[in-house]
């Protein structure tokens, strides 16, 4: 069943596509039951009731399979799910990681009018040659190896597939449009908040199709990291980069998941290693700009054991105070005290103190029990716990702060293939100790109190036009008190309706003395049609309510 039949409209075409996908993994009654079927219940999918548990073994699975058979749009939103276990559960971030970009290569053809298009050239004239096979595909982009023209380096062209944007505008349209339905008609997924779930991914996938992004992203990188030898981030060539095309210096080398295995000799896996998780940390302990995803992909060794980074469509900041904090919970996690570590989450706003719950301090005393003191030795191993535990206690959070965990976990996991030894916490507690020594320093205090003193001066300045401003108001009457009521749209319906419906009566009993118009067997039929309709609304209102409140 089709939601509208043979639409024209781009939009209603893909809901139908979307609802196929759904029904065919057993997901189709969360468009029918907020779309007309919920108004006739008699049309919905018999199968599905409100018994059916939202969320069983398959769930997992089918939700992958969901999102590889939407395509480009929603092979992104699975992969950030995959990444924020807080917002979907770890059962289900662990099967969106197996997502891969399996969409079809795009014709070379195609391929070649976004470039001449973007940069406003013709191709022989931007390049000595070109590779047209690429290296590299995925849902969204291709990258191949050519030459420019002018300078004769050798360069890495990232290149947007046709209409990938406008694809993922429409899809994200939609998507809004769903989220906002499912979550107000079907209670079982409020605890997911689909909304702000889809809202996050449009931020996130916007930046990303946009490649003066990246390009911007790499340029403060080369900045950050201009004074560390053992680091090379690749050289882009902003003459030839836009919105869809990106030209940068191709790196020689072998990614890092190549560099595990390799048992020749070639590299210094020790040193790598420890090179690896130092320029991490500096990332987020010191620059407060990091990379979201540095998978052993996206990391190219080269030959003399050089670290460098790539694929840099998106980033993590921190500010400055969101570091100092961070820097202070490393060090409680080290102390091993659970009230500290509550106290410093709920300073972070990470948690809120309503949900300080004995359960919470219990699970993260057991926690401590496990990581206590210097028995620390692989913070990700400790942080990923904590973000479980709260996890556990359904507690969202930060994007940043999973963020970070994740990147620990990926970037500690590479370091112990490369060396079983290395101690990733080591660094990370040194640099925590410098973080939250600086900020006790008298220069820090002195800074941080000038602001302080700038703010109290803009408060007390502004405050008695404030006061006077107030005070107007409250005496014209102009201050109004808004009030938030929870199913005060459904009522107001259902309310109005009942009006129209006492209307009707009115009317239809007036109507009837009236002895005017056509009459069937002497009622007059002006009354009887009024009749009529104010029965039907009068069921409709009653079977919304029974719908509504089902006890």
């Amino acid at each position: 069943m089709k939601i509208i039949n043979k639409s024209t409209n781009s939009d209603i075409q893909r809901i139908n596509q979307i609802y196929k996908v759904l029904k065919k993994n057993d997901f189709g009654y969360l468009i029918e039951e907020n779309t007309f079927f919920k108004t006739f219940p008699f049309l919905r999918n018999r199968k599905i009731n409100e018994e059916m548990p939202f969320v069983d073994n398959t769930v997992p699975v089918r939700i992958r399979r969901v999102f590889e058979d939407l395509g480009p749009a929603y092979i992104k939103l699975g992969q950030m799910l995959s990444t924020r276990p807080d917002l979907v559960g770890i059962e289900i971030s662990e099967e969106l990681q197996k997502l891969r970009d399996n969409t079809p290569v795009t014709d070379f053809e195609e391929i070649r009018k976004v470039i001449e298009s973007e940069l406003g050239q013709d191709l022989e004239n931007i390049y000595t040659d070109f590779d047209e096979v690429p290296i590299g595909s995925a849902s969204i982009a291709q990258v191949y190896t050519a030459t420019l023209k002018n300078n004769e380096k050798k360069v890495a062209v990232k290149v947007q597939k046709p209409n990938s944007d406008e694809i993922i505008k429409t899809d994200l349209r939609i998507m809004k449009f769903l989220a906002l339905r499912i979550d107000k008609y079907i209670n079982k997924t409020k605890i997911y908040n689909l909304p702000a779930i889809v809202s996050e991914f449009e931020k996130s996938i916007l930046k990303e199709i946009n490649y003066l992004e990246e390009v911007r992203n790499i340029e403060i990188m080369q900045s950050n990291f201009k004074s560390i030898p053992y680091v090379y981030i690749p050289e882009v060539y902003n003459d030839y980069c836009s919105g869809k095309v990106i030209n940068m210096e191709l790196i020689e080398g072998d990614d890092l998941s190549k560099v595990i295995e390799d048992e020749s000799g070639k590299y210094d896996k020790k040193l790598i290693a420890k090179r690896g998780t130092n320029s991490f940390f500096k990332q987020i302990m010191i620059d407060g700009f990091f990379h979201a995803d540095p998978h052993p992909a996206n990391i190219i060794i080269k030959d003399n054991n050089t670290i460098c980074y790539i694929d840099m469509g998106m980033m993590g900041i921190l500010s400055e105070g969101f570091k100092e904090n961070l820097a202070e919970l490393i060090m409680l996690l080290v102390n091993g005290n659970a009230d500290n570590i509550i106290n410093q989450l709920i300073y972070m706003d990470i948690i809120a103190p309503t949900q300080n719950t004995p359960e919470l301090k219990e699970d993260i005393d057991d926690l401590m029990k496990k990581y206590y003191g210097n028995k620390l030795k692989n913070i990700n191993g400790s942080i990923e716990d904590l973000l479980n535990t709260m996890i556990k206690h359904n507690i969202s959070m930060p994007r940043e702060f999973v963020m970070i965990g994740r990147g620990l976990a990926l970037v500690e996991e590479s370091g112990k293939k490369l060396n079983p030894e290395f101690d990733t916490a080591k660094e990370l507690k040194r640099l925590s100790k410098k973080i939250v020594t600086h900020k006790l320093s008298p220069s820090r205090l002195v800074k941080v109190g000038y602001n302080h003193l700038l703010e109290l001066g803009h408060l007390t300045k502004g405050l008695p036009t404030t006061v006077n401003s107030t005070l107007s108001k409250l005496e014209g009457g102009e201050i109004t008190l808004k009030l938030k009521l929870e199913g005060i749209n459904e009522i107001s319906k259902q309310l109005t309706t009942a009006i129209i419906i006492a209307a009707l009566i009115v009317g239809s009993s007036l109507a009837l003395f009236a002895d005017k118009g056509p009459a069937f067997i002497d009622i007059p039929l002006l009354g009887l049609f009024g009749y009529v309709i104010s029965f039907a609304l009068g069921m409709y209102l009653v079977v919304q309510f029974i719908m509504y409140n089902p006890d």
